[in-house]
């Protein structure tokens, strides 16, 4: 447990981060589900209006410090690629 008034504060910090990062990645998440759910179904108009909320969260979360660069990076690839597959 923390002993010092420092280590005491780095403790209500990092459940601060946390939760915020919790928020961020669950609503990235949310987003990814919508257009892998709207690739599924094959409705290109869906998954392209959901891809691009997609990304704008990604980017956010990348931004954030949720995110390294290449894996937002890498999550956009394969959404964009699921999407571009749709007849």
């Amino acid at each position: 447990m923390a002993n010092s008034k420092g280590a005491k504060k780095r403790v209500r910090v990092i459940i601060k981060k946390t939760l915020r990062n919790k928020i961020i990645k669950s609503r990235t998440r949310t987003a990814i589900r919508k257009v892998v759910s709207a690739a599924s179904a094959e409705d290109k108009a869906a998954a392209q209006a959901a891809l691009i909320g997609a990304v704008r969260e990604i980017d956010r979360a990348c931004t954030k410090g949720v995110y390294h660069k290449n894996n937002a990076s890498r999550k956009k690839s394969r959404l964009t690629k699921m999407v571009n597959r749709i007849a």
